[in-house]
């Protein structure tokens, strides 16, 4: 029997089970439960109502979906459900699928999580290990429930795995190789301070083990564990690895990576290639790595190149909730005249891209509430060339314009800066709106 099958038989078995949200995960949860175990009873809560809900279980659904959890003995609780009461309030034993699956294969597990860029480095470094031959799967946040292959996993397989906060916030165990990107505001509308946000991104790395490995930005502050931890910065030379980036070479300390014939874009994409050259040298060769790297395909809305009309060049970064990926789009998108920011307003501080657009002879195009916001900040100030900066309510508005005012030979890119919530259901259908947009220039 599949040592996870058996650690689940023994974890569910005459016990009460609670399902909170009933997604992605939460069907994935059951789907197992179902398969392998003999629980006292099965119960899905949800906000929402539950469309065909299985036979033989408990449904609550409604404002009032988590009242009953101290009725469970075990409450499995989907990563986007935000608690009513912290679980240390509750009788029942709050958990996830994370939590047991990372209980059963955290040796295995090379864990990544970081404000920006996670899904990027978890997708190479996926692809770098399987184009070298390996057996590996990549779940989490990038999609994949990992119960959906908790029956598979080997004795060698890697398993790697984007983690987001919501997915680490409660964790108990950490994964034997993790990975801490960088961390900028964000998600304050749900963890309120910064300090809170970072506590729950902490998880990752705080129950590691002697001997595991945490590779982490410099400039985020970490307590030591016992693992081995290296620093690694594009800035900070005295770092344990420090990637810095000449015009056709990135160098990552003593090694040398050609960046000829790679599709990332951008000094910000180099860290990221950095990170996945120091994760994978564990299991495979440099020439393996590189000649997987210069196969490996940008993800969808991270400056991905859109189009060509009438001589301009248009780039989606519809990924983009902050401050410094939109800073970065700005300096990594070839030629760029004209940005596209704004969207949902959760209230972050964006004085810091406001003083590198004041440097930029860039277009400044503001959209729906944030915009809004960084416009009339824009307006309020000294700030250079002011003609440059303009207003418009939604991105059909900010597309026409910037077809518009944007030089033949230079490039527009969507890069918000702001959160998608409230206009778009996820930054996805953003970013395919502002696709269908560019392509209808064309007509």
């Amino acid at each position: 029997m599949n040592k996870f099958v058996e650690y689940l038989k023994n974890y569910i078995d005459k016990k009460s089970v609670c399902i909170l949200g009933f997604g992605r995960e939460g069907k994935s949860t059951y789907r197992l439960i179902e398969k392998y175990c003999k629980p006292e009873s099965v119960t899905i809560a949800d906000l929402n109502p539950v469309n065909n809900p299985p036979e033989n279980t408990g449904i609550i659904t409604g404002m009032d979906y988590q009242k009953s959890l101290d009725d469970f003995d075990i409450v499995f609780k989907s990563p986007g459900i935000v608690l009513e009461k912290q679980p240390s309030e509750l009788k029942c034993e709050i958990t996830s699928e994370t939590q047991v699956f990372f209980t059963v294969y955290r040796e295995q597990i090379i864990g990544i999580t970081g404000t920006k860029g996670k899904s990027t480095v978890s997708s190479l470094i996926y692809h770098i290990l399987k184009e070298s031959g390996k057996d590996t799967y990549l779940v989490g946040n990038i999609g994949v429930p990992v119960f959906d292959i908790a029956e598979d996993v080997k004795e060698h397989t890697i398993i790697v795995c984007e983690l987001s906060c919501h997915q680490l916030e409660y964790m108990t165990v950490s994964p034997e190789t993790a990975v801490f990107l960088n961390l900028y505001e964000e998600h304050l509308d749900h963890y309120g301070t910064m300090e809170n946000y970072h506590n729950a991104k902490k998880n990752i790395y705080l129950h590691q083990e002697e001997y595991d490995c945490l590779l982490i930005n410099s400039d985020v502050e970490h307590e030591f564990t016992g693992a081995y931890d290296y620093t690694i910065s594009a800035e900070n030379p005295s770092s344990d690895i420090y990637v810095y980036s000449g015009i056709d070479k990135i160098h990552v300390n003593s090694a040398i990576i050609p960046t000829n014939n790679i599709k990332l874009l951008g000094v910000h994409n180099h860290y990221n290639i950095a990170v996945a050259y120091f994760v994978t040298s564990f299991y495979v060769e440099q020439e393996d790595f590189e000649k997987a790297l210069c196969t490996f395909n940008p993800l969808a809305h991270r400056l991905e190149y859109v189009a060509t009309v009438d001589g301009v060049r248009y780039y989606d970064d519809s990924i983009s909730t902050a401050c410094a990926t939109a800073i970065e789009a700005v300096k990594s998108v070839p030629n760029a005249k004209t940005i596209l920011i704004g969207g949902m307003d959760r209230g972050i501080d964006y004085t810091s891209l406001i003083e590198f657009l004041n440097t930029c002879d860039v277009n400044v195009i503001c959209m729906e509430t944030s915009g809004k916001r960084i416009y009339d900040t824009i307006r309020s100030m000294d700030f250079n060339k002011p003609e440059r900066v303009y207003y418009v309510q939604h991105l059909d508005e900010a597309i026409e314009l910037a077809y518009n005012i944007t030089p033949s030979g230079t490039s527009c890119v969507m890069s918000p800066a702001s959160a998608s919530y409230g206009i778009f259901r996820n930054f996805e259908e953003r970013g395919d709106a502002f696709k269908k947009l560019v392509e209808g220039l064309k007509s």
